[in-house]
């Protein structure tokens, strides 16, 4: 069985030693860049590997992108292929965010042709609080080739977004909490609102009160009050920075809408030039 959206606690425990199974630990804080690996060297799920969004899942940001700027595609392969992962290898992705930053690499493993690929349930707390193996044991993985088949349709610049919400042919998406999107909080952006015509679907809604995602039906009736459910693929997701928006992006896959896409740059991208209009909400 493969396994493209989403996997369960107990479903990767019973794969844990499975050559063909390749499990990254994504966790991240954005308030301390290196907790997520100190955390991981406290303790991991049994042969992960420690992914870090800044230094392997995104480049360096430049003055006129956003904060966490899509990585070197053919670098990114490269480290791939030196974690172990092949074009036939099941890729198995948490962190201690309910999917939050798992949900990047999940993103780019499928823009770059690789589709079983899938997010774990619940993450890291979920697998604690289930008494699962845990390791502070460093792997050693045996270095492959990974060859990317990279599909650059599956995200949009700043312009692309700007053209084709002139144009009436996309509905985007924002995943950041209410506040922000309204422009009444603004903790990391020097600017707060949101992309005019965007509509907001945080992403913890995807979320139940456990930490797992929503069951497919409740999430496609959530996506469907949102008036996306019937073009998916004229969707596009975007949040602060490109990160949490893939949380949205796997959240209608998971609810089987497939098709839609990333708005990569985000709105730290989006105000990064000035001339591009900014919404609020009126309260």
């Amino acid at each position: 069985m493969q396994f493209t959206t989403l996997i369960s606690a107990e479903q990767l425990a019973s794969q844990l030693d499975n050559p063909n199974w390749v499990i990254f630990d994504c966790r991240f804080s954005l308030a301390d860049v290196h907790a997520g690996h100190r955390l991981y060297r406290q303790g991991h799920i049994p042969h992960a590997r420690y992914v870090d969004l800044n230094q392997d899942l995104s480049a360096e940001p430049q003055a006129y992108t956003g904060r966490h700027p899509l990585p070197n595609f053919k670098t990114l392969a490269t480290k791939l292929g030196a974690w172990g992962v092949t074009n036939r290898s099941q890729v198995v992705v948490y962190d201690d965010a309910s999917g939050a930053f798992a949900g990047r690499l999940w993103w780019l493993l499928r823009t770059m042709g690789h589709e079983t690929v899938a997010v774990l349930d619940g993450g890291w707390p979920y697998w604690v609080k289930q008494g699962l193996p845990v390791t502070t044991r460093l792997p050693t993985p045996t270095p492959t080739v990974f060859r990317p088949y990279l599909d650059p349709k599956q995200w949009l610049t700043a312009t692309e977004v700007e053209n084709a919400l002139a144009r009436q042919t996309i509905t985007l998406v924002d995943a950041r909490t209410p506040e922000r999107y309204a422009g009444l909080q603004e903790p990391i952006d020097p600017v707060a609102g949101h992309v005019p015509k965007a509509l907001n679907h945080p992403f913890q809604r995807n979320l139940n009160q456990q930490g797992l995602f929503q069951a497919p039906q409740v999430l496609y009736q959530q996506f469907k009050a949102l008036g996306v459910a019937e073009q998916a693929k004229h969707t596009v997701h975007m949040c602060g920075s490109g990160v949490t928006a893939c949380h949205n992006l796997l959240a209608m896959e998971v609810a089987g809408l497939s098709g839609s896409r990333l708005y990569a740059g985000s709105w730290s991208d989006w105000i990064s030039n000035r001339n591009r209009e900014v919404s609020k909400l009126k309260y």
